[in-house]
């Protein structure tokens, strides 16, 4: 229900920005979402805020950086998705037989490696979700037009100065975005420039940063998926572990063939545990990883956008002359 009353509100805010059409007799407008959006007496409409749209300020706590993540939000989460799974297999139980499906049994009677195998994958899940919302929010930044469209406009130190102070007007804070952040650094430092190439630097050791925070960004998931394939080796080594100490007591067993088909079940019981728990392990990791590089690549293709923003508008539209240096 929640999610349904957030998609609506989403749609009415796009449909009122692609048809709501604002005037443009005083002052200038910028473009977003191909809309026109009036700036009025040098006031600007908030089309970016941080602090009302990223998911985590959402929770009420400090969100991360770009596309990284609160820890204690994930966690949060992933006990929820945990719970929820657990209570819809319950919930199955009581139209199908849970002895029937194994794969219902795999969950409830292998030990406590599946337990931690779904808690795990949940985890993942979780921070892999609320990291393409966050993704989903830097892209915002793309389609502001913070820079003029038109082919006569020259980046210079003056002009340089109402684009920082119309990107200021447009969003809470530059910094909160990996696009806005990086020309935020290029032209505020564009006094102490000298070069084009030098803007160029910056720009580019900028453009590394945000890669390697990318990069970083995804190594809680990177340790999960080593840890969840081991703690279904775990399950296994105790699955077979169990096994062999029943087919000794099968070995030993003299008094009765009903004791024996018990020693025999304790030996099935056991390989079911040790082999159960390690394709839990396999399918969950696999899964995990999939996604995972999916997302990765669309962060990537993002940051490939970035760098081409920056080219396209500040770059070659940069003019720096003797004139305006210091």
């Amino acid at each position: 229900m929640i999610h349904l009353f957030f998609c609506m509100f989403h749609l009415l805010v796009y449909t009122f920005l692609n048809y709501v059409k604002f005037p443009v007799s005083d002052g200038f407008c910028i473009l977003y979402r191909g809309v026109n959006i009036k700036m009025q007496n040098n006031g600007f409409v908030k089309v970016l805020q941080w602090e009302k749209s990223d998911i985590e300020e959402k929770f009420g706590v400090s969100g991360g950086k770009y596309t990284d993540v609160n820890i204690g939000v994930t966690l949060f989460l992933g006990i929820a998705f945990t719970a929820f799974f657990y209570g819809l297999i319950f919930a199955l139980n009581e139209f199908i037989d849970i002895q029937a499906f194994p794969v219902f049994d795999m969950f409830f009677n292998r030990g406590f490696t599946p337990y931690a195998i779904a808690f795990f994958s949940c985890w993942s899940l979780s921070i892999l979700f609320i990291k393409w919302r966050k993704l989903k929010l830097q892209k915002e930044a793309l389609t502001l037009m913070v820079v003029p469209q038109t082919a006569a406009f020259e980046l210079t130190q003056e002009t340089a100065r109402d684009i920082l102070s119309r990107m200021y007007g447009l969003v809470d804070d530059p910094g909160h975005f990996v696009l806005l952040n990086r020309i935020e650094r290029a032209l505020a430092n564009l006094r102490n420039i000298g070069m084009i190439s030098d803007v160029s630097e910056v720009l580019r050791a900028q453009a590394q940063n945000d890669e390697d925070h990318m990069e970083s960004s995804y190594g809680i998931v990177r340790g999960f998926l080593w840890a969840i394939p081991v703690l279904g080796f775990i399950g296994t080594v105790l699955g077979l572990s169990r096994a062999i100490g029943s087919f000794g007591t099968v070995l030993i067993q003299s008094d009765g063939l009903d004791n024996l088909k018990a020693s025999l079940q304790e030996i099935t019981s056991g390989l079911s545990v040790a082999f159960d728990t390690t394709l839990l392990a396999l399918v969950f990791a696999l899964s995990i990883q999939l996604i995972m590089v999916g997302l990765k690549k669309k962060e990537e293709s993002f940051l490939d956008e970035c760098n081409d923003y920056c080219h396209a508008n500040i770059i070659s539209k940069l003019r720096l002359s003797q004139d305006i240096l210091p």
